[in-house]
């Protein structure tokens, strides 16, 4: 978890991704039409992915992309972010993490 910790510290915003993922995709753009600019790291790119993606596991993310992180709290996959988006609270939630500011 370490690795992880350094990776969304002093970032409102990050997702953990795989550039070919649809699901991922989806995410990225629900999260910056807010206006936040996320910090993404494309696990099937970035030198350490496999063990990132093993950390992510561990954490208990399952599916392991798409990952979110806000204010540096595991926000969850796809399921999470879309029932914070249903219930208006993702933008409440990114405002207070210094991600979007109206």
């Amino acid at each position: 978890m370490e690795v992880i910790t350094r990776m969304v510290a002093d970032r409102p915003v990050v997702i953990f991704s795989r550039s070919t993922c649809c699901m991922s995709y989806t995410i990225k753009t629900l999260i910056s039409g807010f206006g936040a600019n996320p910090t993404i790291y494309e696990l099937d790119e970035i030198q350490n992915g496999q063990q990132v993606e093993r950390e992510l596991h561990k954490m208990g993310c399952k599916p392991n992309v798409p990952v979110v992180f806000i204010g540096q709290q595991l926000i969850g996959g796809p399921n999470q972010v879309m029932t914070l988006q249903v219930k208006n609270q993702l933008a409440p939630l990114l405002k207070r993490a210094g991600a979007i500011w109206i």
